[in-house]
């Protein structure tokens, strides 16, 4: 179960379970698989993205994601 989406500033998408464990089928392009996460992810599911490689994730709704 997806529990945290994150986009990085390379497009990248790093996904993460309820036990913190990576979600590889879900980690790839933005662009590629940002239709199936947000169809996938449950309701609870923190979305967020890193900033010019800066340090702290900045949390934002499913629908600016």
């Amino acid at each position: 179960m997806i529990k945290t989406a994150i986009r990085c500033p390379n497009d990248i998408v790093m996904v993460f379970d309820e036990r913190g464990r990576q979600v590889f089928e879900y980690q790839h392009q933005y662009d590629q698989v940002k239709e199936k996460i947000l169809k996938d992810a449950p309701p609870d599911t923190l979305f967020g993205f890193f900033l010019d490689y800066d340090t702290e994730l900045r949390i934002v709704p499913r629908e600016e994601w």
